[in-house]
């Protein structure tokens, strides 16, 4: 009779695993969903830059606050400037951004061109040739990375391929070529004969290759009417950078519209990659 009561104590003896192991199991999966959301919280938003150290807002704070005391300065003063407020471990760039006084929503009052820079922009330029024939082997050789017809149409089309900086085309292509409009246009790079990056039927192909890739640029006025480039590296002489700003400006300054009224060249700013910009005078 007395192995009897044992039986019960057994069984609960026995049982008594598996509570201990559902509880055992519940907390790290509650530890888990915390986890979950705590990194959910520190998750940064999409387009929202990592807060600034204090450090870096006192200066760039320092810089605006003497940049707008200074006004519009000479070119030199302010290349001088972006010069001395180099932050980056990089070559930065030096861009010009030109506000005109053109309705961007008359047609009559686009402004779009190339010009080539004489010093030009100190990087390497990728470029795709659309041509046929005897012209593949040209551009090819006069230092095209990319240059055929259909194959390279079909590439584009099929697996979005835009390894290239500037995309020419012969004008016997324009045809099949204008298919890319929806992939190139938003891109900035259609050919069009405004922007040089149509060859003619009796063109040199090789001599256009060869402006891009000497540091020939592309300007367009954007919706706002503004006009954005880079002009050269940082670490350009500033005589080097003065020459190609003061290039460039004059071809857009020559590309006022036949319907432009008032002034035309409203404001010129100069920055580099990391820095603010800085209101000239050219």
């Amino acid at each position: 009779m007395a192995t009897e009561p044992a039986a019960p104590a057994a069984e609960e003896t026995a049982s008594a695993p598996p509570a201990a192991t559902a509880e055992a199991s519940a907390a790290p999966a509650a530890t888990s969903t915390g986890g979950q959301s705590s990194l959910q919280k520190k998750k940064k938003k999409a387009g929202v830059p990592p807060r600034r150290g204090k450090k870096l807002r006192n200066q760039l704070k320092n810089q605006q606050q003497r940049l707008s005391k200074e006004g519009t300065v000479p070119i030199k003063k302010a290349l001088a400037t972006l010069k001395l407020m180099k932050r980056a471990k990089f070559d930065e760039t030096v861009e010009i951004h030109m506000k005109l006084g053109v309705d961007t929503k008359q047609a009559d009052q686009a402004v779009r061109g190339s010009v080539p820079l004489p010093h030009g922009l100190g990087k390497a330029v990728r470029i795709v040739v659309f041509c046929q024939g005897d012209d593949v082997a040209k551009a090819k050789a006069a230092g095209a990375e990319f240059a055929g017809g259909t194959d390279l149409i079909q590439k584009i089309q099929g697996e979005n391929w835009l390894d290239f900086d500037v995309a020419l085309a012969a004008q016997g292509m324009m045809g099949q070529v204008s298919r890319l409009g929806k992939v190139l246009g938003p891109r900035g790079l259609m050919p069009t004969p405004k922007a040089g990056t149509v060859i003619a039927a009796n063109g040199d192909i090789a001599a256009v290759i060869k402006e891009f890739k000497a540091g020939k640029v592309e300007y367009r006025a954007d919706a706002g009417g503004c006009v954005h480039a880079g002009v050269g590296k940082l670490s350009f002489d500033e005589e080097k950078l003065v020459e190609n700003i003061s290039v460039f400006v004059e071809q857009v300054r020559n590309s006022k519209p036949v319907g432009v009224r008032g002034n035309y060249i409203e404001s010129i700013f100069v920055s580099a990659t990391m820095s603010p910009g800085i209101r000239v005078t050219v």
